[in-house]
């Protein structure tokens, strides 16, 4: 018998979370018995955190709930022959250390995954964050060769996927985060322009001089004031992905935007909505080639690994205030 451990919604948030909104729970699992449904236990080894939880956890979660969220978990006992023991596999199942799975919500890490390369980055480059960044200027940019890519918090474990891409498609990439070292991480990825939206007096100003002739596509994780602003840089035709609005997630009182129609009017831009997911039956097209560029050290990943299934809350808290560069995850 296996006792789980598992990290409930407390008290849905209101504003910024708090460490006092979640509970830790124990579970105690069942045996695993020939010939029932359920056929295997696994142990999360990573488990991620990210944006998405925080407006999600609001809209499909009851108080009580364990948190939503991805593992990447190891094989401990198998019933299934489809699932050795010892294998890894990437899991939807929430912030638990222990779960029982008949195999069909399961997915196994590439049987061509590396051994010098972090399991993690199953959660992250290799994962769904990088999937955000493929799928997002492929189809919903279409960035070609040649065009000015704009992206904000680059840092990030989208972003700094989306301008690595943006470079190995010929694209001119233009990033901005939160702080100086962030900052020196854009241009160590090689993103051609990188500034601080902290610190710059204007941010009008700092787009325009990262490029004077405006921009041809906007992939935006943060909306509010960025996202306003940066509307009136595009070029005429240019394409806006809306990946996240960071910048609004914990607002208590909703923000009053200004309008986008007159520039998108006169500038015919295009501006669309995605959630990664459309694109589920395409996966193992995204995965395969991050992981190409990932091996041939064309994308670079950073990840900011946080100890212990106890620190869940705070790994979360940190990353909504934007402590991480590149991605978040907690290894158990």
């Amino acid at each position: 018998m296996v006792i789980a451990k598992a990290w409930v919604l407390k008290k849905h948030f209101d504003g910024f979370p708090k460490t006092s909104d979640f509970d830790l729970k124990e579970i105690e699992l069942p045996n695993l018995k020939d010939g029932g449904e359920q056929k295997l236990l696994l142990a999360s080894v990573f488990l991620s955190v990210d944006p998405y939880m925080r407006p999600y956890s609001r809209r499909d979660m009851k108080e009580g709930d364990i948190m939503i969220g991805t593992q990447v978990a190891r094989i401990v006992e198998s019933k299934n022959p489809a699932f050795a023991v010892g294998a890894f596999v990437m899991a939807d199942r929430g912030w638990r250390t222990h779960f029982i799975s008949d195999g069909k919500d399961l997915q196994l890490l590439p049987s061509n995954w590396p051994e010098s390369l972090p399991k993690s980055l199953a959660l992250g480059t290799v994962g769904m964050p990088g999937l955000t960044a493929y799928f997002g200027l492929l189809e919903v940019c279409k960035m070609k060769p040649g065009e000015t890519v704009l992206v904000n918090a680059a840092a990030g474990a989208v972003g700094s996927v989306v301008g690595q891409l943006a470079k190995i498609g010929g694209c001119k990439v233009v990033g901005c985060a939160g702080s100086d070292e962030k900052v020196a991480y854009l241009k160590k990825l090689g993103f051609d322009e990188a500034f601080n939206y902290k610190t710059v007096k204007s941010l009008d100003e700092a787009l325009r001089k990262a490029s004077p002739d405006g921009y041809d596509c906007f992939f935006d994780n943060v909306g509010g004031e960025f996202a306003s602003v940066a509307i009136n840089q595009m070029k005429k035709y240019g394409r806006i992905a809306v990946c996240g609005a960071i910048s609004q997630y914990n607002d208590s009182v909703p923000q009053k935007g200004p309008y986008v129609q007159i520039p998108m009017i006169f500038k015919e831009l295009q501006m669309e909505g995605f959630i990664v997911s459309r694109w589920n039956n395409r996966r193992e097209e995204g995965v395969k080639a991050l992981l190409k560029w990932v091996m041939e050290g064309k994308v670079k990943y950073h990840e900011q690994v946080t100890e212990g299934f106890e620190n869940m809350p705070m790994a979360f808290i940190g990353m909504l205030e934007g402590e991480n560069t590149g991605k978040a995850v907690v290894k158990v």
